[in-house]
């Protein structure tokens, strides 16, 4: 049984209350909210260890709830909605979410993915500060550098990277990804492809000519820590 603190914030009342019976039943201490206003002051007097957000809430969009808590945290972030799109995805995931489900959803699958988010929140400390290349790794304090600036990374991207520089100049798949950075033995693959455009932004100086992070089509993605051409 998990005693890790949860947080719904969802306006539907039955799928408010599935979830909450569910994920209680289960030992996590829950707190759910209708609306993303009430969830945003409770959240703010007290960070729980997983927030669970719809998109589309009343008073502010989950979206918005989403960008005001990684002002303050990198805690774990499951985005619902019934909008299964890849944009619409991708609108989630800019906004700070790491992970998507789509409505309607198993709430097997829902613990799944909240178990492998606790895991990989509360996992033992990383190692020390290490450079390779043009990267320099603050493990201690999640930070992360290129070519001498301190890049703005979430959670995942921050693991992403983290993940990359340690296998440079070799194939990694998004299977392999998925396994290893987000905990899933099983998972949307353009939940890879969308965090890898979003991290080509921040450490590429320019996104449509990557230098660091390639694409190998068919396989995956291969990373240099410096600067070079396929």
């Amino acid at each position: 049984m998990d005693s890790s603190r949860v947080v719904v914030v969802e306006d539907d009342p039955v799928v408010r209350g599935a979830v909450g019976d569910y994920l209680r039943a289960r030992g996590y201490t829950l707190d759910a909210f209708a609306d993303g206003v009430a969830a945003r002051e409770a959240i703010g007097a007290e960070m729980p260890d997983l927030v669970i957000v719809d998109r589309m809430l009343p008073g502010i969009s989950g979206d918005e709830l989403c960008r005001a808590i990684r002002e303050r945290s990198d805690v774990p972030i499951i985005m619902l909605t019934a909008l299964g799109e890849v944009e619409q995805r991708i609108e989630g995931f800019e906004a700070g979410a790491d992970d998507y489900l789509a409505k309607p959803f198993a709430l097997r699958e829902l613990e799944l993915r909240v178990d492998a988010l606790l895991r990989r929140s509360m996992r033992a400390p990383a190692p020390p500060a290490f450079t390779a290349g043009d990267f320099e790794i603050d493990a201690a304090k999640r930070k992360a550098r290129v070519r001498g600036a301190e890049i703005a990374l979430t959670g995942r991207e921050y693991e992403l990277l983290v993940h990359l520089v340690r296998n440079p100049d070799r194939t990694i798949s998004r299977d392999e990804i998925l396994r290893e950075v987000w905990g899933w033995s099983f998972g949307e693959p353009s939940t890879v492809t969308v965090h890898v455009r979003r991290l080509r932004e921040k450490i590429e100086q320019d996104p449509r000519e990557p230098r660091y992070l390639h694409t190998v089509w068919g396989a995956g993605y291969r990373f240099s820590a410096k600067a070079t051409d396929l």
